[in-house]
């Protein structure tokens, strides 16, 4: 029974980092229409600024969780502004820029913090016990904190005036800019919002694993497959794409190697593609 919980409570773990990662990268897919391979690139720098806060700096570690995600927000504020504006409608010279901000960030880091690995402090260290069950009140408080950020994020597009701008500007731009809709404001808020779920992602991955500076690469496949899965434009479905592949993250290693993990994945979003190819919930894809 032990083992059961620990595996539940690790599946919505990996989740809700899943989800949260997943929601930065759909936000700007769906409001901008830019695929922005940076994001792994950005989860990872998160982490690394919540540790140098907490750990070089010695301030708090949740003061430093919220300073990091404001932090990433501001650079998401200056991406939008300087490397994604300039290039609207032109994919291929935003996924060059992308993959211009990877090889950037990836290589200061990795010269800045060298090889070694880092770990953050836990930030609710301590073990949870009921019986003869025992659960790690990091791993409780990083599902729960993802769960309560997924459900702030659906209400504050649902219910506030930005959040239906970017629903217009998602559907129709040009809709959008007659109506009087500040398509550049928005723009830019959903940059910021995506750069900062990411910095929380990559805070609670550092404190749950490790810290590395190429960390953000596997993790931006894991949002790709989330996002495609869930269907393309569907911010919603994020949570049900996020739930599927955290949890084959976290039960098929019990059973199988790392790779026979990798290849179930893939291989549920291609039949899946195959069947319904928008996914889930979205538009197609193909």
């Amino acid at each position: 029974m032990e083992d059961v919980v620990g595996t539940i409570i690790d599946a919505l773990m990996l989740s809700s980092i899943y989800i949260l990662v997943s929601l930065g990268f759909a936000l700007v897919l769906s409001v901008i229409g830019i695929l922005n391979f940076a994001h792994g690139a950005l989860y990872m720098i998160g982490g690394y600024v919540c540790y140098w806060l907490s750990v070089q700096c010695g301030l708090n570690q949740w003061l430093s969780l919220i300073l990091s995600a404001l932090a990433l927000g501001l650079i998401g504020l200056f991406l939008e502004r300087f490397c994604f504006r300039p290039f609207a409608g032109d994919p291929n010279r935003t996924i060059m820029m992308a993959v211009a901000l990877i090889l950037i960030l990836e290589t200061t880091v990795n010269v800045l913090a060298g090889g070694v690995t880092r770990t953050l402090p836990p930030f609710l260290p301590g073990i949870l016990k009921s019986g003869a069950i025992s659960v790690s009140l990091e791993r409780v408080a990083t599902m729960i904190i993802g769960g309560v950020l997924l459900v702030i994020l659906t209400l504050f597009i649902g219910r506030t005036k930005i959040g239906q701008q970017m629903l217009a500007v998602s559907q129709d731009t040009e809709g959008a800019i007659l109506q009087g809709i500040r398509i550049h404001r928005v723009s830019a808020l959903a940059v910021a919002m995506s750069c900062a779920l990411a910095a929380i992602a990559g805070s609670f991955m550092g404190a749950i694993f490790d810290l590395k500076p190429f960390m953000g690469g596997p993790m931006l496949v894991k949002a790709i497959q989330v996002v495609v899965l869930s269907g393309v434009g569907s911010i919603g479905g994020v949570l049900a794409g996020g739930l599927i592949i955290g949890t084959i993250d976290s039960v098929l290693p019990l059973f199988a190697g790392g790779a026979v993990t990798q290849a179930v994945g893939l291989g549920i979003i291609i039949v899946l593609l195959l069947l319904k190819p928008q996914g889930l919930f979205g538009r197609e894809v193909a």
